[in-house]
């Protein structure tokens, strides 16, 4: 069935005042409420199709792209298709209906982020995520490692077997909500549901609760577990390890742990993705002349490198497959950046030699400038 107009929904034009799309949304929103037409399929949708309506229209951006490009203004946007987000319509609610809480009548047929009481029981919560912050040296971090974690987190209580009951008998149903989480409360048409107070919405309640735990079925522990590092794992990123966190309560399932990766800077090589740099000096003659040095790798690992003849300072020079190693096998490369050293102090042999160097080769004492760009080549 195609999707009707949203101003044809409300029953407003399209130069509608704010305060005019609110009245026809408040008039379509009491007239359809299920809870005024139990059993009427047809009121549901009708109401479900008008609160859509008004999340888009009530919202300036999101009513100036309807106005624009139609439903595929507002894709994505939590106005158009798919599971949405009435977050922003609820807090209007209250201006709208003279009451709060108004997102629980939502809860059953628009999948709303809060408790939804009686449908939710017996579903235990899962435990919290944890974040362990790991600091590697440039090495580990370019060829992975294996480091052992130690950190705290809450698992169940030892003296309780997690129950949260001194007794071990465990939760109960609540009295007051008779397990469904939630108590209800009428104004006017409408039939509001909030937790419930007594169980705070969880539905159970324990009479005896455990002294160590205080009824939370959970205490701190110390643990400590073995975390993989892969090869090329970068600065700021991080290793989930599931179901290495917080134990939920009541018997609930634990949460992961987050190892954020912060890596030591090194003292000759950085890194840019795969690929690896270093600064290579070499001397004025093999500059000149060329020839082939011995260079030693991240890893320790003596390689050759040639040098050609009349390579000038700051060029880069490739090596391959010298890198990081990367998830598809291949390895990143190496850049060696030339510095040309020059020596501060010469022999008198040394000395003699560039003289007659000058004088065989000539230099030009009045050089034209070269253009910077040319440099970055």
């Amino acid at each position: 069935m195609a999707k009707r107009d949203y101003y044809e929904v409300l029953g407003v034009d399209k130069n509608a005042s704010k305060d005019d799309i609110k009245k026809a949304y408040r008039r379509l929103a009491i007239q359809n409420h299920p809870d005024k037409n139990p059993g009427d399929h047809a009121a549901e949708e009708r109401f479900k199709e008008a609160t859509e309506a008004y999340e888009v229209l009530a919202d300036d951006e999101k009513r100036s792209a309807y106005d624009r490009f139609g439903f595929a203004g507002v894709e994505g946007m939590g106005g158009s298709g798919g599971a949405q987000d009435f977050s922003s319509v609820f807090k209007d609610f209250e201006d709208i209906f003279g009451f709060g809480d108004f997102s629980n009548i939502f809860d059953s047929f628009f999948g709303g982020g809060g408790r939804r009481g009686g449908g939710d029981r017996g579903r235990v919560a899962r435990g919290s995520n944890l974040r362990y912050d790991l600091e590697l040296s440039f090495e580990d971090a370019v060829f992975g490692t294996a480091v052992e974690i130690s950190y705290s987190r809450h698992d169940a209580c030892r003296s309780c077997g997690g129950t949260g009951s001194s007794d071990g008998s465990g939760r109960r149903v609540c009295p007051t909500c008779q397990g469904s989480g939630q108590v209800r409360r009428s104004s006017g048409f409408f039939s509001i549901a909030q937790p419930c107070p007594t169980c705070h919405g969880e539905g159970s309640t324990i009479e005896r609760p455990c002294r160590d735990c205080d009824g939370t079925g959970l205490a701190k522990k110390k643990q400590k577990i073995k975390v993989t590092i892969p090869p090329g794992v970068e600065d700021g990123k991080r290793v989930v390890i599931p179901g290495q966190g917080d134990v939920g309560p009541n018997g609930g399932p634990p949460g992961d742990l987050y190892v954020f990766i912060r890596v030591r800077p090194h003292e000759y090589f950085e890194r840019e993705g795969n690929d690896l740099y270093c600064a290579l000096p070499i001397g004025l003659a093999t500059a000149a002349l060329g020839g082939e040095i011995t260079f030693e790798t991240i890893e320790k690992k003596k390689i050759k490198v040639t040098i050609p003849a009349g390579v000038q300072n700051g060029r880069m020079l490739r090596v391959r497959d010298e890198g990081v190693p990367s998830s598809s096998g291949r390895r990143g490369d190496l850049y060696l950046k030339v510095v040309v050293r020059v020596p501060e102090r010469l022999s008198r042999r040394g000395r003699e030699l560039l003289e007659e160097l000058r004088a065989v080769e000539g230099e030009d004492a009045a050089p034209r400038p070269i253009r910077l760009q040319d440099l970055k080549n």
